[in-house]
């Protein structure tokens, strides 16, 4: 990276070659300074645990009005370029050379919003964080290690977050659960529960925003929201069951296949409908997450969906628009919608047979 300036929304830096910065997350840099900025909170006391270059930390403080911030990086390198770029923007922020594990285990802060992007996984950070989050706080966690969480290197998934990943096309929306699943083990060790306010998966990283539910009670009603997944090979049909001991289906119900499970995962509610909706009311023309986010917003916030060229597929059919399907399921009464997770895929109120129906019918 060259030392030449970098704009972006209201913030001017500098990065070196020694410094890690990507441009091409600036859709969720803009996201996640959107997001802050719809919390409405100028008084929350915010955590940037991974700043390198600090941009996300003076957009913070420059867009979304947060008025007490504290920024860290243990990369030497990263912390000098911090020290120069929060200067330069005129901004006050608190800047510190330490590790989130050095910093979460010797200060007596609290923070009400926590923004967690480590490169790879969250996971040796999540325990840390949760020492020092208050009560309604919001975490925002980022992983990177999508090819773990998606099922790529399983054995890798259950070793760094204990469950079983999903590995077909149902992977990208499986692994954003897996990683819901994980910090909710994690926050009911400290009694908090948790409430997604909104999920992604993009490009190369899954982030999620929860907000943090203090009492045993809390979290005993997020713990009740895990539970695994069966997946139907065959007919591409899914099932799931919530609780401490789900009930697994062996065998499909609709062809009577064999099927394999998934888990433990989250499989609660992924987004808060009200809050996206503030965030979308905020959103001034152009900005980049905006078709993305307004799919979010109309998505079914169900589990798991089915995608349309792998049904047709099965069925040794010819190929038919998602969108004509979607069409045919709305004309039998269904709610029916596209998902973030697959351009050719549809979430619905039904089954893998009212789908099959959909397909049969809109390929004549």
């Amino acid at each position: 990276m060259s030392m030449d300036q970098i704009r972006e929304g209201k913030a001017a830096i500098r990065a070196g070659d020694k410094v890690f910065f990507n441009p091409k997350m600036r859709k969720l840099r803009d996201m996640s300074v959107l997001f802050a900025k719809a919390l409405g909170n100028k008084k929350a006391r915010l955590l940037d645990c991974t700043a390198a270059t600090g941009i996300r930390a003076i957009r913070y403080a420059k867009e979304a009005g947060i008025r007490e911030i504290t920024a860290l990086d243990m990369n030497k390198s990263a912390y000098n370029s911090m020290r120069k770029n929060i200067a330069a923007n005129k901004v006050k922020i608190k800047i510190l050379n330490k590790s989130i594990q050095e910093f979460a285990n010797t200060t007596a802060e609290r923070f009400d919003i926590i923004d967690l992007d480590p490169f790879g996984t969250p996971s040796p950070h999540v325990f840390d964080i949760l020492k020092i989050a208050n009560n309604n706080a919001v975490l925002m966690v980022t992983a990177t290690d999508t090819a773990v969480l998606c099922g790529a290197h399983e054995a890798a998934c259950i070793k760094t977050y204990g469950s079983r990943p999903i590995h077909n096309e149902l992977c990208k929306e499986s692994g954003v659960r897996i990683l819901l699943n994980f910090i909710s083990r994690n926050a009911a060790l400290f009694n908090f529960g948790i409430e997604p306010l909104l999920s992604v998966s993009d490009m190369h990283y899954m982030r999620v925003f929860v907000r943090l539910h203090a009492g045993a009670k809390e979290a005993l009603a997020s713990a009740k929201e895990n539970g695994f997944a069966t997946f139907c090979g065959n007919c591409r049909s899914f099932s799931y069951s919530k609780g401490i001991a789900p009930r697994l289906n062996e065998k499909c119900a609709y062809c009577s296949k064999s099927t394999e499970f998934y888990g433990p995962m989250w499989l609660g509610n992924l987004l808060s409908k009200e809050f996206i909706a503030g965030m979308l009311k905020l959103m001034k023309s152009p900005y980049e997450g905006q078709k993305e986010l307004e799919t979010i917003y109309n998505e079914l916030d169900i589990p798991f969906f089915y995608s349309i060229p792998r049904i047709t597929k099965s069925l040794n059919t010819t190929s038919v628009s998602p969108e004509k399907v979607r069409t045919a399921l709305i004309k039998r009464k269904l709610s029916a919608t596209r998902t973030q997770f697959d351009k050719d895929a549809i979430k619905i109120s039904g089954s893998v047979e009212d789908v099959i129906k959909a397909v049969k019918a809109s390929s004549v």
